[in-house]
């Protein structure tokens, strides 16, 4: 039996992390970081989930996945194999490119995925790659604030989800870009 908060379920918020394998890269150029999210739009579009947030880190990558059918491992074996399979023809190498296959917990309260989705955007200020979330290309936070077109990012869902918590117009950025703001 799954522990707690790692169930399979259909509807289900999951935050995902996967992590090079002895903690190394697994994006070593802006080519490496298109193709993965390519891959991940193929595969979100194909199993219908709502990618909510991402940000790809050097040696791991965080994403928020809303998924309709408990079919998670499926797609998440397409996300890293694919990209894994990628990775070593384009730089010739062999084994394992992910610590391990990913991580997945559950978002069962509203408080969570808020919490989640600031730590997200926030993690490349926090590892001092830049001062500000807008300032880091290779996250969804860029799209979500309207700065760039939302690629494979469900920005209004996201949205959504703040629309109750917070107040507001629904649709407005404004809630979001109060959470992530750096304090």
């Amino acid at each position: 039996m799954p522990r707690r908060g790692r169930e399979l379920v259909a509807g289900g918020i999951y935050h995902v992390v996967a992590r090079g394998v002895e903690q190394r890269d697994v994006f070593l150029d802006d080519t490496d970081r298109l193709r993965f999210l390519a891959i991940l739009e193929t595969v979100v579009t194909h199993l219908r989930w709502s990618c909510l947030t991402y940000c790809l880190m050097n040696n791991h990558y965080h994403l928020v996945l809303k998924t309709p059918e408990p079919d998670l491992s499926l797609g998440m074996r397409d996300v890293n194999g694919i990209y894994a399979r990628r990775f070593n023809e384009r730089y010739r190498r062999v084994g394992h490119l992910f610590q391990d296959r990913y991580r997945a917990r559950l978002i069962t309260r509203e408080r969570h995925l808020f919490a989640t989705v600031r730590y997200i955007a926030l993690n490349p200020v926090r590892a001092g790659i830049c001062s500000a979330p807008d300032q880091w290309e290779w996250s969804s936070h860029r799209a979500i604030i309207g700065a760039v077109a939302p690629g494979c990012v469900a920005v209004s869902e996201l949205l959504s989800q703040f629309t109750g918590a917070f107040g507001g117009t629904p649709g407005s950025n404004k809630p979001y870009i109060e959470l992530v703001s750096p304090s």
